[in-house]
């Protein structure tokens, strides 16, 4: 029997009749649910384990830059705004004593596979910053000739010659936030952003040897309409990104402070939300981009769609990725990695993440160690969110478990959306 998840009608009754909150699964389970008695031992624990047998996986790192010169409303990441350069030279220093740590507890050399830079704002390091950085970087682990190395940038903080100066430290991949083109909504989330400085990026990119350029659009934001949101795809499928992710805007002004400074009644209503959103796939199709899964698109050359084709597309922290036997280290303030079956979070703040490492200690003060159950559901959720559907003969294999049992109380919840056509689930 197959289940599987395609074709989805954008009916408005439906939408309302389902509408109801839910977490974003960049994990499962999802980050709410570490709990503080994972903590740095445990994470050593697990790291250790890595070397049992002789046999390591590749590795992914991720290094989370939490400055940004100014604050973007809508904003929902780790972020710090200031425009102190002595702040990020300080963490700099701090990362480098992470990276030992991290470095002297992983044996066998296993090589680095990809590399991402998020934030915050990647770039707002100084050049020597950066370069001293990637020095460390390269140090202490050992990268594979063909590493994905990926950065975020803001157009507005950036030339061309930054661009080319990031492709002499070794990035092949970048991600230019766009958000929105229109100007009065650009002025609603505190976030000008020109078409000519966002084309000059991009043009950079690849005049520079940048493999993929992807660009982040949000909808939901306050004043964007249906007809401007259009506008905008019009314009970044003329430039034609290998990638697009296009996010949802969760207003929760109460988790984050940035957010009050939005007008509730800026927001658009929810049909005009399902609206941008449906434009956006027809958009998207019509001009040639593989619907990748929830909110990534690719042409169809690019990786991301070839691993779909091929069945290796893997969802992690990030977004999606095109190694899936890799295990995740996260470095810097509240950076969440994976490792084995684990998953692990820093500090969330400058003041104890410093703390901890001037203890000798890894940051980590929370995380999980997954459960069978968890990993069962986590390689059917998995599925989903990578293919668009699973067989259940292949998990029945895999987990030894009947299939219809183990999930009767899902499938029972799913029966009204089979009838309603989201799902579909038959037999092959």
């Amino acid at each position: 029997m197959n289940f599987a998840t395609e074709n989805l009608v954008f009916d408005p009754q439906i939408i309302r009749r389902f509408d109801v909150n839910g977490p974003r699964y960049t994990s499962y389970p999802t980050a709410d649910r570490f709990v503080e008695a994972f903590d740095s031992d445990a994470a050593k624990h697990w790291l250790g384990k890595r070397n049992i047998g002789g046999i390591s996986r590749p590795l992914s790192l991720y290094f989370h830059i939490p400055f940004c010169n100014t604050i973007c409303y809508y904003c929902a990441c780790n972020k710090i705004i200031t425009k102190d350069h002595g702040r990020s030279a300080k963490y700099i220093r701090y990362l480098g004593r992470e990276i030992d740590i991290v470095g002297g507890l992983i044996e066998g050399g296993p090589k680095v596979e990809q590399l991402h830079w998020g934030g915050g704002t990647p770039t707002f390091l100084a050049r020597d910053e950066m370069a001293t950085l990637m020095g460390m970087l390269r140090g202490g682990f050992e990268f594979s000739p063909q590493a994905e190395v990926s950065i975020e940038v803001d157009p507005r903080k950036v030339g061309a010659d930054t661009i080319a100066f990031l492709a002499e430290l070794g990035f092949n991949r970048i991600s230019v936030g766009i958000q929105d083109f229109d100007p009065v909504v650009q002025e609603a989330v505190n976030r000008i952003q020109t078409e000519a400085e966002t084309m000059t990026v991009i043009a950079a990119a690849r005049a520079n040897g940048f493999v993929s350029v992807n660009a982040d659009l949000i909808y939901g934001l306050p004043r964007q309409t249906v007809a401007g949101f259009s506008t905008t795809l019009d314009k970044v499928i003329a430039v034609a990104p290998d990638r697009i992710a296009l996010y949802s805007y969760a207003h929760v002004p109460h988790l984050f402070k940035p957010q009050r400074r939005i007008v509730w009644a800026d927001l658009p209503m929810a049909s005009a939300k399902v609206s941008m959103l449906s434009r956006s796939l027809d958009a998207f199709t019509e001009a040639g981009y593989v619907y990748v899964g929830m909110d990534h698109f690719a042409l169809p050359e690019d990786a991301l769609a070839v691993a779909k084709r091929q069945g290796r597309l893997h969802r992690n922290f990030q977004g999606y990725s095109t190694q899936p036997d890799c295990d995740l280290i996260a470095l810097g303030v509240s950076a969440i990695g994976r490792v084995g079956t684990t998953y692990s979070q820093n500090a969330k703040t400058l003041e104890e993440y410093y703390d901890r490492l001037n203890q000798g200690h890894l940051p980590i003060v929370r995380g999980l160690a997954l459960s069978r159950d968890d990993l069962v559901r986590r390689a059917v959720i998995m599925a989903l969110m990578c293919q668009g559907a699973l067989t259940i003969e292949s998990v029945e294999q895999a987990w030894l478990i009947d299939f219809r049992t183990y999930f009767a109380r899902e499938l029972e919840q799913l029966a009204e959306m089979e009838q309603q056509g989201l799902v579909d689930y038959y037999i092959s």
